[in-house]
């Protein structure tokens, strides 16, 4: 499960938002120029005005950066949750709850069966 948008720093809103600039463009589309058909990147970023939010959060003024983050914290929900999760895994976000035990990240303690008397 993705985190929640109110999670996002103006650092970390930049950071997901570059990147789902990237996966949204790594979608292609093919398309017929002169009779040849071609693959053309996806232009969802544009038409969710993702260069706007990104100059927005790398602004010099605070006043842009925080409009940036909540266009940012609007536009998170909407997104599918695929697209969340292809986003927060490339950031390398993850959500300890999901890990397995063994996973040094995890930091959880083993699940013990309260009818086990063994020790």
């Amino acid at each position: 499960m993705p985190l929640p948008a109110e999670n996002f720093s103006i650092e970390t809103a930049l950071d997901a938002a570059t990147e789902l600039r990237r996966v949204l463009a790594a979608r292609t589309h093919r398309r017929k120029v002169m009779g040849q058909e071609v693959l053309v990147p996806g232009q969802l970023g544009e038409a969710l005005q993702l260069p706007k939010i990104i100059n927005r959060l790398t602004s010099k003024q605070q006043r842009y950066r925080d409009l940036g983050l909540n266009d940012f914290q609007e536009l998170w929900p909407t997104l599918s949750a695929r697209t969340r999760e292809r986003v927060l895994d490339a950031i390398g976000w993850y959500d300890p709850k999901q890990l397995d035990w063994d996973d040094k990240r995890s930091n959880r303690r083993p699940l013990v069966d309260p009818d086990d008397d063994a020790v």
